[in-house]
């Protein structure tokens, strides 16, 4: 009975492990289902608080991303399930018998399948209901920034409004000095100042030294920096320094505040106040220090955005002069606001039309603050946006990049320009918040603009460093690059400067890591990832084996040299598809829902593509038939040389002039190749000669056939021998014809042999000719007269006569000259004296 009893409770403890495993595991479905209901009530009415409706935000994104986990589940035992579906065949058609077995196999499938995927489409629906209620939130809270943009607050030009900032400013004093007063009169303050004294004294002492000596001894360790050292990146390491005129001044407020925290004797207001101070010294120093690194103060010293010398130092007191108007936005955003709004909630408890009363005071009190620092900052700006543009008119063009610098400089002082116009319109009017979202985003982003110059500059610097070279910086490629890679960071900064909120950029983060739907298959930056990484491992892994088999297998056998490289090239060829075949598989990538794309897209690149396609084929013709190899001397129509390299879609051949021509490889398969050296380096060499008529032909080809086995490279197996080949118009025309050892120097053999043949026929008198011709006069007793000074028979001899001299001998022209025609009985001119009429 009793193991009996034991049986059965095991057994109920076995099942109810798995139901106990899934309610673990769940999600939560009811609470979530409870609290979304929650907050798109809340979102339907509208009337919640921007606080409490971030709260919710940020619960609806703790769900979502718990359902888009929870999408995982089960995803191996379901791709099993699938891929035991598929392996039961495709589904018979409607009407059509299957075995019972298979089928019964099946339904028992399909049913495990929706069991399994019913956890997954749970999951995906709770998550895109998250989604929605985050967009839902999203609209409201853009509908209600738009709301505030477009409120009209009490404009600073009616003087009805100026009291109002006077008594919040006698509220606040009074508040003040009440706190104050309360803590001085407690004995437990001082007490507290006592027993901290030490402590006290030590950082206000420093905190003194680093106010007002910090910022010296760094501008005087910059300046010693520049003047005496001249180390190659010295720029880069003085403008690093120049940083502590920023650090230990804000270091040294730092210590102030911790040393008046000490004492006790302020109230939270002062406290908040004071905390505030190295944040805004901060700024001001910061601005002071951008505008000494875009306007150096140091003659000679470039300009992070490669002003000239003009205007630097008004540049400079401009840039100071922006830091502190928005140093006093922050003090009023951050201390003067809050107590604002202390002084609305004080209306509390009174009535409703009292309460409107003291709203529109606090918000008149605001206006007149945040108008008139609105003004200040616009006129700074307006002033710093002319002298940019004066800058960018001075600047010489001398590259393409400067002439697009230009234009960007000269579009941001336009911005400017129209911003510091705009911005304080917009305020007096009484739009206070429209123009507070221009002008001091505005501002802002010059910081950030400022800031990515130096950093860019900074850069440059050290990579002349590393690169060692001073001339390299500007034209490299690895400082634009690292450039783009500052302006792509700076995108989410500017972008929260300009009113975007951390939600949204996490938003559009986690839209851009769930990837984009193309065709089917899903794109994202993991998917991306694996690919990448995949692809590269395989591509180096190829690299590493072609590299092995060129310095270490290839070459210990007896493949020629032809051989051995297009079996490297065959290797990176397999090896590089191989490993984008195993990178797609690996990032999950399913290109079956492509094939349509794809074999559409096929038609029109193939017709576009076709001649790479057939070079391509060639080229893999080549590797593999090897017609040709590297190394090759070889002819193609009316260009021969070396061959250097076969690559997939063109021939490299370097001819004798040293110069080098492309060959696409479909004209080495389809046209005439000679090869000179492809089966082996002999050849045939051929050397014509002519000598005069009358010369014995026997002694010349003596001479010739002495003169060719005396080159050591023609071989004597098959002898060279000399052939009579033709009677021509003014020699008689031999060849020698002999076959070299190494064809690649048969012009230099040919040479020799030119020079021998000459030094021997000069020895035995034999006589090299040269192209003679027959000269005929057409009037010889022209010449005659010309020859005794008397007129010719044509011309009359008359001294009024209208004719001209006869020409002389040598003003004869060739269109003069011919032979007669017959029967024209025209006199010869024995010229060379043989009696024959004629010259030869």
């Amino acid at each position: 009975m009793i193991w009996r009893f034991l049986r059965l409770s095991a057994l109920l403890l076995l099942l109810a492990v798995p139901a106990l495993a899934q309610d673990t595991q769940s999600p939560g479905y009811k609470a979530f289902d409870t609290e979304a209901t929650q907050v798109e009530s809340a979102v339907a009415e509208g009337k919640v608080l921007d606080s409490k409706l971030s709260e919710m935000r940020a619960e609806m994104v703790k769900w979502r991303s718990t359902f888009t986990n929870a999408q995982d589940v089960n995803a191996d035992q379901i791709a099993t399930v699938k891929s035991q579906i598929a392996a039961l065949g495709p589904t018979p058609a409607e009407g059509a018998s299957e075995d019972p077995a298979i089928a019964k196999r099946r339904d028992e499938l399909n049913a495990s399948l929706t069991k399994l995927q019913a956890p997954v489409l749970s999951a995906t629906e709770a998550a895109s209901r998250a989604d929605s209620i985050i967009r839902s939130i999203d609209k409201l809270t853009r509908e209600r920034q738009a709301d505030k943009l477009l409120r009209l607050s009490p404009s600073v030009l009616n003087p009805a409004n100026w009291p109002a900032a006077v008594t919040l400013f006698r509220w606040m004093s009074s508040w003040i000095y009440d706190e104050t007063r309360w803590r001085f009169t407690q004995p437990v303050n001082f007490d507290s100042l006592r027993d901290n004294a030490p402590l006290i004294a030590v950082l206000v002492v420093l905190s003194i030294v680093l106010l007002l000596k910090g910022g010296r001894w760094m501008a005087r360790l910059t300046e010693w920096l520049l003047n005496k050292t001249a180390m190659r990146g010295h720029s880069l390491i003085s403008g690093l320094v120049s940083l502590g005129m920023v650090v230990l001044p804000v270091l040294g407020a730092t210590m102030l505040v911790t040393a008046v925290d000490s004492t006790s004797l302020f109230g939270p207001i002062l406290t908040q106040l004071y905390h505030l101070l190295p944040i805004i010294l901060a700024i001001v120093m910061m601005a002071w220090w951008l505008g000494g690194r875009v306007f150096p103060s140091r003659d000679g010293v470039e300009s992070a955005l490669s002003f000239n010398d003009e205007g630097r130092a008004e540049g400079r007191f401009q840039a100071l002069m922006l830091g502190i108007a928005l140093g006093l936005h922050v003090l009023v955003i951050r201390w003067i606001a809050p107590r604002a709004e202390n002084y609305l909630g004080g209306a509390g408890d009174i009535g409703s039309d009292k309460a409107q009363v003291v709203a529109e005071r606090a918000d008149a009190a605001m206006s007149m603050l945040y108008v008139p620092l609105e003004i200040f900052a616009a006129l700074v700006m307006f002033r710093l946006a002319q002298l940019v543009r004066r800058q960018v008119r001075a600047r010489k063009i001398q590259s393409d990049d400067d002439a697009f610098a230009r234009k960007l400089l000269q579009g941001l002082a336009n911005v400017m320009l129209v911003v510091a116009v705009v911005a304080p319109l917009l305020g007096v009017i009484g739009y206070v918040s429209a123009a507070e979202a221009l002008i001091w985003p505005m501002t802002l982003t010059l910081g950030v603009l400022a800031t990515l110059a130096v950093a860019q500059a900074f850069v440059g610097d050290l990579y002349v460093i590393v690169s060692r070279s001073e001339e390299a910086r500007r034209d490299s490629l690895v400082p634009v690059l690292v450039g783009f890679g500052l302006i792509l960071a700076s995108v989410p900064v500017l972008a929260l400067v300009w009113g975007a909120r951390v939600s949204d950029l996490v938003e559009l983060w986690t839209s851009f890591r769930a990837g984009v739907s193309v065709g089917g298959v899903r794109i994202s930056p993991t998917v991306f990832l694996m690919f990448a990484t995949v692809f590269v491992a395989g591509y180096a892994m190829t690299r590493a084996l072609q590299g092995a088999l060129r310095a270490s297998l290839l070459p210990k056998t007896k493949i020629d040299k032809g051989g051995q490289s297009a079996i490297i090239s065959g290797v990176g060829y397999i090896g590089i598809f191989l490993a984008a075949v195993i990178a797609i598989s690996s990032a999950g990538i399913d290109l079956s829902s492509l094939a349509i794309v794809a074999g559409a897209l096929s038609v029109g690149v193939g017709f576009g593509l076709q001649t790479i396609v057939q070079n391509f084929v060639s080229g893999i013709i080549l590797l593999i038939e090897r017609p040709i190899s590297e190394g090759d001397w070889i002819e193609v129509g009316t260009q021969q040389g070396i061959v250097k390299a076969i690559t997939v879609r063109s021939t490299r051949i370097e001819t004798f002039d040293r110069s080098e021509v492309i060959v696409p490889n479909a004209d080495l398969i389809s046209g005439q190749v000679t090869n000179w050296t492809r089966a082996n380096v002999t050849g045939r060499l051929i050397v014509p000669v002519g000598v005069a008529y009358g010369t014995d032909t026997r002694k010349v080809e003596k001479i010739l056939i002495e003169v060719a086995e005396n080159q050591p490279l023609i071989m004597m197996n098959p002898e060279p021998y000399v052939l009579f080949v033709a009677f021509g118009a003014s020699s008689l025309d031999f060849e020698v014809r002999a076959i070299l050892s190494d064809v690649n120097f048969k012009l230099r053999v040919m040479s020799e042999m030119n020079h021998e043949i000459n030094a021997r026929f000069a020895e035995a008198g034999i006589e090299v000719p040269f192209p003679q011709s027959d000269l005929w006069l057409r009037n010889p007793e022209v010449l005659r007269d010309v020859g005794r000074g008397e007129p010719s028979a044509q011309t009359p001899d008359k001294p009024d006569a209208q004719s001209e001299p006869a020409a002389p001998a040598e003003a004869i022209t060739r269109t003069d000259l011919g032979r007669p025609a017959p029967g024209e009985g025209i006199e010869d001119i024995d010229v060379d004296g043989d009696g024959d009429g004629g010259a030869r």
